[in-house]
């Protein structure tokens, strides 16, 4: 897909701050500093759209992001970040469910992963909390580049037994920094919209 545009549109933590103009929306989801700023920067070719931060934790609400008047990227708050209090981790935790589960116009969810690790107790959690849901999942394996061409396959296949995808969900190995997997994960994304 070509972007001639993306904006930056708000920054949401209630149902009434949400945009109200019906467009799909496709949300990123996944544990802190695991790299969705930089998945949604490499897909729309811009340096710094989608603030990235090597402070965990930083992103605290969902995020929306208008790509070409068209449809919305939604980053929500990472998970699993130690140092955030029981009380912002639970408001999190119920921003989140509401929004997974009464937003309309969400059409899939991008679960983001680190192939370099074994995916998080968390990120299992999570898998399973959107397919309860009936979620549409395309898990984007991120950090490609940091692992050798020939070890790939075993940290995919590893990844998909972990999580025990199921049969119409995708894995898609993705990297921001070659761009390897943004046309697969631009052909993904479309086919939900």
């Amino acid at each position: 897909m070509k972007v001639s545009r993306a904006d930056f549109v708000i920054s949401a933590v209630s149902e009434k701050q949400y945009p109200n103009d019906q467009l799909p929306e496709i949300a990123l989801a996944g544990r802190s500093n695991v790299g969705k700023s930089s998945f949604i920067n490499t897909l729309i070719q811009r340096k710094n759209l989608a603030r990235t931060s090597a402070k965990p934790g930083k992103t605290q609400t969902l995020n929306y992001y208008r790509i070409n008047e068209q449809f919305y990227f939604v980053d929500v708050p990472g998970y699993g970040y130690a140092k955030v209090s029981k009380q912002d981790r639970q408001k999190w935790a119920n921003m989140m469910e509401n929004y997974f589960e009464h937003r309309e116009v969400l059409k899939a969810v991008l679960l983001i992963i680190d192939i370099r690790h074994d995916p998080t107790q968390n990120d299992i959690q999570m898998y399973d909390y959107l397919k309860y849901h009936q979620l549409p999942v395309i898990v984007v394996a991120t950090k490609l580049d940091k692992i050798a061409k020939g070890k790939r396959t075993k940290h995919l296949q590893r990844a998909i037994n972990l999580l025990e995808l199921e049969k119409e969900d995708v894995m898609i190995p993705f990297s921001s920094q070659t761009g390897e997997g943004k046309n697969e994960a631009w052909q993904v994304v479309k086919s939900f919209l």
